[in-house]
């Protein structure tokens, strides 16, 4: 390999710990010194739109597509060659011109819950306040604990973890596999169970991101695929694609796979968390198109049971 292969990404420091992981995956795949690997994979690191407005909900700011925009740009015009970005960040579709390269192997995918004592949200004391601006971890307090009450929580790890310390609230929740990311052992969590909580579409994966046709770089990324972690997303993706899932609506889902075996359980709820439709299903999948179709089946399944309450949130009449 000669000309380097720039990776972009979010200027935040998970989003620099993810994109230098995925750095030291290419080294890897591409038999580099260890020594070689940032001039063969430069970094570039971008401010998103979902980055400069704190103050408000994403919902309100335009959702989570707003975290990859500057990101996919600098792809597009040539700025850079590879993109990583958290799944669960990704709109259900990409831009023309981009595709999915990369699927590496999924990180925890469960949510934790941080408080300064470590105590679990079970122990919080009645009317005690918990900081989140997702609509989905909300609306899983309000079934789990109605008695808390929500206050808006944004921010990267670091400043959510201030917050906290500031006492703006009494506990917050943050992805486990974020703080594996960034090694931050010392930070006291509860990991939820997802048997409890069910954890975000896509949430502990990454998504490597390539021009359409940049072969040489396609072809080095699929070396770093965990075709177990392909398959589970792409049920959850397609399950997310046709419920239209955007940051104004409570869903979540988790798909595990063991060669063609795939079990996924998957939710969603009204805003104030007092409807919840529910399923959990185990079945083959040979591909990843089948695992696909079977994310929208088990989506359409889920539409038919769902009540008024759920259909106002997912903005069915």
């Amino acid at each position: 390999m000669h000309k380097p292969i720039v990776i972009a990404s979010r200027q935040s420091p998970l989003a620099v710990a993810q994109a230098v992981a995925v750095r030291a995956m290419l080294g890897r795949a591409a038999e580099l010194p260890e020594d070689a690997w940032e001039e063969q994979f430069p970094l570039k690191t971008y401010v998103t739109s979902g980055d400069k407005n704190l103050q408000d909900t994403l919902a309100d700011v335009g959702g989570k597509g707003l975290f990859v925009k500057e990101v996919e740009a600098a792809l597009l015009s040539g700025e850079a060659d590879i993109a990583v970005h958290s799944m669960k960040d990704m709109p259900a579709a990409m831009p023309a011109g981009l595709t999915l390269a990369a699927v590496p192997p999924r990180e925890d995918p469960r949510d934790a819950f941080v408080t300064l004592e470590g105590i679990h949200l079970r122990e919080l004391p009645e009317g005690a306040t918990v900081g989140t601006s997702s609509v989905r971890r909300a609306a899983q307090v309000r079934q789990l604990r109605p008695d808390l009450r929500i206050v808006p929580f944004r921010g990267n790890v670091q400043t959510r973890l201030e917050k906290l310390t500031r006492g703006e609230a009494d506990g917050t929740f943050l992805a486990e596999a974020g703080l594996r990311r960034l090694g931050r052992d010392d930070v006291k969590r509860q990991v939820m169970d997802p048997g409890e909580m069910i954890p975000a579409l896509g949430q502990g994966v990454l998504c490597v991101q390539a021009r359409e046709g940049d072969e040489d770089v396609l072809s080095l990324c699929a070396a770093i695929t965990c075709e177990a972690t392909a398959m589970a997303s792409a049920v959850e993706r397609a399950f997310l694609a046709r419920l239209d899932g955007s940051c104004r609506t409570p869903m979540a889902g988790l798909a595990t796979a063991d060669g063609a075996q795939v079990q996924f359980a998957a939710e969603i709820l009204s805003v104030d968390g007092k409807h919840r439709a529910f399923l959990e299903e185990r079945f083959s999948a040979s591909d990843h198109n089948r695992a696909a179709d079977a994310g929208q089946r088990y989506a359409n399944l889920l539409l038919r049971d769902i009540g008024p309450e759920i259909r106002l949130a997912l903005g069915i009449a």
